[in-house]
C-alpha cells in the first residue's frame, strides 16, 4: 500500500515540467532547446557543435551558460542523458530518461523531437486551461474591487446629499448606505483577511500534503471547470504514458512520470495505487478503473491496446480526443460565461447606480 512517505519521495524525484523551472530559463526555452537540438542532429552535425549554434542564436544569457555546462560535461566524456541529469532544475528525471533511451536506441534526433513535440502540446493544454478558468475569476475579482471602491469611497459623496433631503430614502439607498459605512469601517479589514485568507490557503497547499489532496479535490468537482480541469489531467496523463512507452521505459517509471505530470494530488496518488496494482500483476486497464477516476471510454481503449499489442498508439488517441474536448468546452464556456459575466457586472453596477438617482430622481419629481 501507498504512504505519505513513498508519495513525497515520488514527487521530490519527478517534478513535472513546467513547474520546476526557475524564472530564468523558463518552459519555452528548454522546449526551443530540444526542438533546434533534434532538428541539428537530424541533420547529421555532432553534438558539441549543436551546443555551440545554440549558444549563438539565444539571447538568454541563462541558457547560454546552461549550455555551455552541459557542452563542457560531454566533453568531459559524460553521455548526453548524464550531462542533462546534473540539472534537474532544469531536465527532470523522465526528460534524462528519455535522452537516454535515444542515445541507446540510436535515435536520438526522433527522441528529442517527440520531447519537444510532447512539451509544446502539455503546455499548450496547460495554458488554454488556466485561461479559460482565471478569466471568470479575474473578472469577478475586478468586479468586487471596483464595487468596494465606490462603496468606500464614492457612494459616501453622495451620502451627505441625501442627508440634506430630510425625507425617507427607498429601502435600496439604505442598504447601500449600510454597506458603503461597513465597508468604510472594515474595508481594510476585510482587503487584509481576504489577502491572509488567499495566501495562507497557496502556502498551506504547499507543504501539506492532506490540505492540498482536499484543495486538489475541490478543483475536480466544481461544476464545468472541474471537468475541464479532469479532462486536462487525463489528456497529459495519457500524453506522457505514451512518450514512455515509445521510448521503452519500463512501466512503473511512466506510470510515476504521468501522475506526476498531473500536477493534481488526487490523480498523484491514484498514479502510485496503480503501480501497486500492477506490481500485483493486475493489467493496467483494470488498474485504471479501480481508481474510480478515469471515464470507461479509457478504460476500454486501454484494454484494446493492451490485448492488440498498441498501447501507445491507444493513449495517443486517448489524449487527442481529451485535447479536442478541452477546446470544445472552453469554446462553450466562452460563449456561455460571457453574457453571464456581463450579466453580473450590469446588475452590481445597475443597482448601486439606482440606489444612488432614484432619491434624486424623486426630489425632483416633489420640486
Amino acid at each position: 500500500m501507498i504512504n505519505q512517505s513513498k508519495f513525497l519521495a515520488m514527487l521530490k524525484k519527478d517534478q513535472a515540467w513546467g513547474l520546476a523551472l526557475t524564472k530564468k530559463i523558463h518552459q519555452t526555452d528548454i522546449t526551443m532547446f530540444s526542438r533546434q537540438m533534434a532538428t541539428m542532429i537530424g541533420a547529421g552535425m555532432p553534438l558539441v557543435p549543436a551546443f555551440d549554434v545554440i549558444r549563438r542564436s539565444t539571447t538568454n544569457k541563462h541558457l547560454k551558460s546552461l549550455v555551455l555546462e552541459i557542452k563542457d560535461d560531454i566533453e568531459a566524456s559524460d553521455s548526453f542523458a548524464e550531462a542533462l541529469h546534473k540539472h534537474p532544475t532544469h531536465f527532470n528525471s523522465l526528460f534524462c530518461s528519455l535522452i537516454d533511451a535515444g542515445e541507446k536506441s540510436g535515435t536520438l534526433a526522433i527522441m528529442l523531437d517527440k520531447i519537444a513535440t510532447y512539451q509544446e502540446r502539455l503546455d499548450t493544454v496547460r495554458r488554454k486551461v488556466k485561461k479559460a478558468m482565471a478569466y471568470p475569476l479575474t473578472v469577478l475579482l475586478m468586479a468586487f474591487f471596483i464595487t468596494s471602491g465606490l462603496l468606500m469611497f464614492v457612494i459616501p459623496q453622495f451620502i451627505v446629499l441625501f442627508q440634506s433631503f430630510g425625507a425617507e430614502l427607498p429601502f435600496l439607498t439604505r442598504t447601500i448606505i449600510h454597506l458603503s459605512n461597513i465597508f468604510q469601517t472594515y474595508g481594510y479589514v476585510l482587503l487584509g483577511t481576504f489577502i491572509g485568507v488567499i495566501g495562507g490557503i497557496i502556502y498551506r497547499k504547499k507543504t501539506s500534503l492532506d490540505f492540498s489532496r482536499r484543495i486538489d479535490h475541490i478543483l475536480l468537482k466544481l461544476p464545468v471547470f472541474g471537468l475541464l480541469l479532469t479532462k486536462s489531467i487525463i489528456a497529459r496523463f495519457s500524453r506522457t504514458l505514451a512518450i514512455t512507452f515509445s521510448a521503452g521505459l519500463p512501466l512503473m517509471q511512466a506510470l510515476q512520470a504521468a501522475g506526476n505530470v498531473t500536477g493534481n494530488r488526487i490523480y498523484q496518488l491514484a498514479s502510485c495505487r496503480i503501480q501497486d496494482a500492477i506490481a500485483y500483476g493486475q493489467q493496467l486497464n483494470l488498474a485504471l478503473e479501480n481508481t474510480g477516476l478515469f471515464p470507461a471510454l479509457v478504460i476500454q481503449i486501454v484494454a484494446i491496446g493492451e490485448e492488440s499489442g498498441t498501447l501507445e498508439i491507444m493513449l495517443n488517441k486517448i489524449a487527442d480526443y481529451y485535447e479536442d474536448e478541452i477546446n470544445h468546452t472552453i469554446e462553450t464556456l466562452n460563449i456561455l460565461l460571457e453574457p453571464f459575466i456581463m450579466a453580473i457586472l450590469g446588475i452590481v453596477i445597475g443597482t448601486l447606480l439606482l440606489a444612488v438617482y432614484v432619491p434624486i430622481f424623486k426630489l425632483g419629481s416633489i420640486m
